[in-house]
């Protein structure tokens, strides 16, 4: 990212599958703690898959009022609690701070799809005028950003990025940029997501992407095993506050890293199977490698896209040894076993997880990885954590239409 101005990493926070704040779950990461579990929100016995990775204890950890709940749908709330997290953490003043400066952008694959099925239920069974006042506003994807900035006063740049799986990844690129470019000082970043209802489960279900592995619920999460059979369907938000640098260091901000590359690319070959060639994959990251405008060998780590399907994870594997050659010293894994598939949240979770890796000196694993399916000899950390200095990171981010996005963060000493 060629500019005078620099764009930082000052602020975390999350809700997710094995946590609701960043410390939990971090820890619970690098222990290699698998959140899949039989599905509680419904009744499952109808279903190919019967298990995914919920939040736990949410509702006492939320934050927010009955009457907020009522009115907004959970990926919402999700982004408010942990934008909150991230807030706190960054020690903003923002009483202190332009709020015309500031902006959020927090992405999602569909959004208040549990919102729109109930409401669809109300209309078939009640008729349109018991549908709530609420339900389109609290619901439509936006309205994680709106309802943030709303909160907050934030009154700079608002948006929300629908790019499936890769939302959370886009919303984070769009915002170093928007910073770089002088549009704001602060963004709030990051994806939400609540797509674990029976509708979210019949349709992945429908499109043979989720595992059916109900006799193995925690070993199902599989990335790069031979055994792998489809995705662990997850819930949850990452937040990120970015930041100018000198903002950063005028307040004297802890910083957990720079966002030093951005890279996107299209398939163009398919709207759920990546193209077999791995190009949109390579482009992404060769692309994210161009803005980081260093050598791609001062990498150390990728948080891989590693979804556990059966075509996705070679493919990615491919592009990366391929677009790197040497994968002699490049440690890859994949959260994704743990967390499962949080759409247009992972890549927000999956960023946070490329700055700890580079605050702890720590690679997290690739569970559940006992029969590898790596031709490519890349190392995949398998099942459990390694100690080695991260000086520079990648997360990639793929999503169904063939969207790719990659992201690249540089430790700060």
């Amino acid at each position: 990212m060629s500019s005078e101005r620099r764009v930082v990493v000052t602020g975390l926070g999350t809700v997710s599958p094995l946590g609701n704040d960043i410390d939990t779950t971090w820890a619970n990461i690098t222990k290699g703690i698998s959140g899949a579990a039989s599905i509680t929100k419904f009744d499952t016995s109808e279903f190919a898959t019967t298990f995914a990775a919920e939040l736990k204890g949410y509702d006492e950890i939320s934050g927010l009022s009955p009457k907020e709940k009522r009115r907004i749908d959970p990926f919402v709330q999700y982004a408010l609690t942990a934008s909150d997290q991230a807030i706190k953490d960054a020690n903003l003043s923002l009483e202190n701070i332009d709020n015309t400066r500031i902006g959020v952008s927090i992405g999602s694959g569909i959004g208040g799809l549990g919102s729109i099925e109930n409401n669809a239920i109300i209309l078939n069974q009640k008729g349109p005028r018991k549908i709530s006042p609420f339900f389109v506003p609290g619901a439509i994807i936006n309205m994680a950003s709106g309802n943030v900035a709303i909160k907050y006063n934030l009154q700079g740049p608002n948006i929300s990025i629908v790019s499936a799986c890769s939302s959370a990844g886009h919303s984070i690129g769009y915002s170093a940029r928007s910073i770089l470019y002088g549009d704001a000082d602060i963004m709030i970043t990051g994806g939400s997501e609540a797509g674990i209802t029976p509708l979210g489960l019949a349709g992945f279900n429908a499109a043979k992407a989720l595992s059916t592995n109900n006799e193995n619920i925690q070993g199902a999460s599989c990335p790069w095993d031979k055994k792998r059979d489809g995705f662990l369907l997850g819930e949850g938000a990452g937040i990120l506050v970015l930041e100018e640098l000198t903002s950063a260091l005028n307040r004297d901000a802890k910083i957990y890293g720079e966002v030093v590359g951005f890279g996107q690319s299209d398939d163009a070959y398919h709207i759920t199977a990546p193209a077999e060639d791995g190009r949109g994959a390579y482009n992404a990251m060769k692309n994210a490698l161009n803005d980081f405008n260093e050598d791609h060998s001062l990498i150390d780590y990728i948080n891989a896209h590693g979804t556990s399907t059966p075509l996705g994870d070679v493919i990615e594997a491919k592009a990366i040894f391929e677009l790197f050659k040497d994968v002699s010293n490049l440690s890859v894994s994949s959260t994704k076993s743990m967390t499962g598939h949080l759409l247009g949240a992972a890549g927000a979770i999956e960023a946070i997880f490329c700055l700890l890796s580079m605050r702890d000196s720590v690679i997290p694993p690739t569970i559940n990885l006992d029969d590898p399916d790596n031709e490519f000899n890349l190392d995949l950390t398998p099942n459990t954590s390694k100690s080695r200095e991260v000086k520079y990171s990648m997360s990639n981010s793929f999503g169904f239409g063939g969207t790719n996005v990659s992201l690249i963060f540089k430790k700060i000493k």
